[in-house]
C-alpha cells in the first residue's frame, strides 16, 4: 500500500470517528435544548391555568389547538406526581383539510411532550395533562441534522481532494528520487540530479542519496581498478611458477611422495589460473572491452558445443535431451560461447551419474535444466561472486560471468526449481538483440 493511500485512508478514518461521535453529541444537544424549551413552554402554560382558577375559581375552557391540547380528569386528591413525560400528540384534521371528509374525526399521532400536574377547583381535585406537539421540534432537528451532516461529507469530499491533489504534488521529489534509484547503474558516470524544492525532508534526502551513491561508484571503481590490477600482476607471477615446474619435472626423476607434490603444486596453479582468468574476463565484460557483436545462429552454436562434450556425458552416462527451434541473436560470439560453455558445464558437473540434462531452445527463451541435488538452489546468491555449493571445484566465478554477459545483451538469466530439475532460463527480449 502506498504511504500517500495509507494517510488518506487513517485521516478519513478518523474525521470520520470524530465527526460521528461529535455529530451524535451535537444531536443530543440540540435535542436537549429544545426539550428544555418545550419543557419551559409547558410550565408557563401550567402557570397560566393555576392563575386562571385563581382568579375566576373554575377550569379554564379548553379549545382545540393544532400544538397543543389540555385535559382535566377529576382523581383522586394527592394521586397525581407532577412529572414531564414524552408521550403522542393526536392532531385531528383542521376543518378546511380535505382528508377530514374521508376520516371524519380521526386524526393521527404526533410525537409530543407532557405536563402532568394537578389543580384543585373548590373540593375537587384534577389531574392535568398538558401537552405540546414536539413534530415541529423533530422537523427542526432533522433540518439543521441533514445540514450539519451535508456540511461535514462536503468537508470530508474537500479535504479528500485537497490531500489528494496537494499531497500528490508534495510527495512529487520522493518519486523522483525513487525513479532515480531504480535508474542508478553503479556503472554509469550519470549523477543522481539535484533536485528543486522547498521542502527541507526531500532536500537531505536528495543530498544523502546523492552522496551515497557518488560514494558507491567511487568505491566500485577502486574494487573494480583493483581486481583489474591485481589480475594483470598475477599474470607474470603465475607464468614464472607454471616454466619453473615445467623445468623442475624435466631435471631428473622423483619417487612417488615428490610426484603427488608437483601434481598438486600444478592443480593449484592450474586453478589459481583459472580464477584469474575468470577475473580478467569479468573486468573485461564489465568494462565493455569485448565490443564485436555478429548474427549468431544459437541452435548450431549449441550443437556444436554439445558435440565438444559428447565424451564428458558418456563418462558420466548423462542423458541429453533437446528439442531447439531457430534462433538468431546479435551478440559476441566469445561471449555467448563462455555462457553456454559455463551453463553446460553446470549442469554436468551438478549433476550425478546417469542423470539428465534437457536443453529447450524457442524464440523467447533458452532452457537448460538438469537433474542434481535434491534441494532448490538460492536462487539470490548463486549469481554472487564466489559463492559455490560445497564440494564444488568451480571458482564460484561461472554463473556470475553468465549473468554478466546476459546484462551486456539484454538478456536475463534466471534460475528455479522444478523437481527434480535445476532450471538455468536465459530470456530473449523482443528488442534489437534478437531477430
Amino acid at each position: 500500500m502506498k504511504l500517500l493511500t495509507r494517510y488518506n485512508r487513517v485521516n478519513l478514518i478518523t474525521i470520520i470517528t470524530i465527526l460521528s461521535i461529535t455529530g451524535f453529541a451535537y444531536y443530543q444537544s440540540i435535542s436537549w435544548v429544545l426539550i428544555r424549551q418545550s419543557d419551559k413552554d409547558l410550565k408557563d402554560e401550567e402557570m397560566e391555568i393555576v392563575e386562571y382558577i385563581g382568579y375566576n375559581h373554575h377550569l379554564p375552557q379548553t379549545f382545540e389547538s393544532k400544538y397543543q391540547q389540555i385535559i382535566f380528569t377529576k382523581v383522586a386528591p394527592g394521586s397525581v406526581k407532577r412529572q414531564f413525560v414524552d408521550t403522542v400528540y393526536f392532531k385531528k384534521w383542521d376543518i378546511n383539510n380535505p382528508k377530514r371528509e374521508k376520516y371524519h374525526r380521526e386524526g393521527e399521532y404526533d410525537p409530543g411532550r407532557g405536563l402532568i400536574t394537578d389543580v384543585t377547583v373548590g373540593n375537587v381535585y384534577y389531574k392535568v395533562l398538558i401537552i405540546q406537539s414536539t413534530a415541529e421540534t423533530e422537523d427542526l432537528i432533522r433540518i439543521i441534522f441533514s445540514i450539519t451532516v451535508g456540511v461535514v461529507l462536503l468537508l470530508v469530499i474537500a479535504l479528500i481532494v485537497t490531500n489528494r491533489l496537494i499531497l500528490n504534488k508534495l510527495w512529487q521529489p520522493f518519486y523522483t528520487i525513487i525513479t532515480e534509484l531504480q535508474n542508478f547503474t553503479i556503472s554509469d558516470n550519470k549523477k543522481i540530479s539535484q533536485l528543486k524544492t522547498s521542502i527541507d525532508e526531500f532536500r537531505d534526502m536528495n543530498r544523502v542519496v546523492t552522496d551515497m551513491t557518488e560514494k558507491a561508484k567511487t568505491d566500485y571503481k577502486t574494487l573494480k581498478s583493483f581486481t583489474e590490477n591485481a589480475s594483470h600482476e598475477l599474470l607474470t607471477p603465475i607464468a614464472v611458477i607454471n616454466s619453473k615446474l615445467d623445468s623442475l619435472i624435466q631435471t631428473d626423476n622423483f619417487n612417488e611422495v615428490q610426484s603427488k607434490l608437483l601434481n598438486d603444486l600444478y592443480s593449484g596453479v592450474s586453478r589459481l589460473n583459472r580464477l584469474n582468468q575468470s577475473l580478467l574476463l569479468l573486468v573485461k565484460i564489465e568494462n565493455g572491452l569485448l565490443k564485436d557483436q555478429q548474427k549468431i545462429d544459437l541452435r548450431e552454436l549449441i550443437e556444436e558445443m554439445l558435440m565438444q562434450f559428447e565424451e564428458i556425458f558418456q563418462a558420466k552416462e548423462l542423458q541429453v535431451d533437446t528439442d531447439m527451434g531457430d534462433k538468431q541473436i546479435i551478440a559476441s560470439t566469445y561471449l555467448v560461447e563462455i555462457l553456454l560453455s559455463n551453463l553446460i558445464t553446470n549442469a554436468i558437473r551438478h549433476n550425478y551419474e546417469g542423470g539428465k540434462i534437457s536443453i529447450r531452445l524457442s524464440n523467447e527463451k533458452l532452457e537448460i535444466k538438469n537433474t542434481g541435488g535434491p534441494d532448490a538452489l538460492q536462487s539470490e546468491k548463486i549469481f554472487t561472486r564466489f559463492h559455490k555449493s560445497s564440494g564444488s571445484e568451480g571458482s564460484g566465478l561461472g554463473l556470475t560471468i553468465s549473468r554478466q554477459i546476459c546484462e551486456n545483451f539484454n538478456f536475463s538469466l534466471t534460475y528455479h526449481f522444478d523437481q527434480p530439475y535445476h532450471v538455468f532460463t536465459v530470456g530473449f527480449p523482443g528488442g534489437p538483440q534478437a531477430i
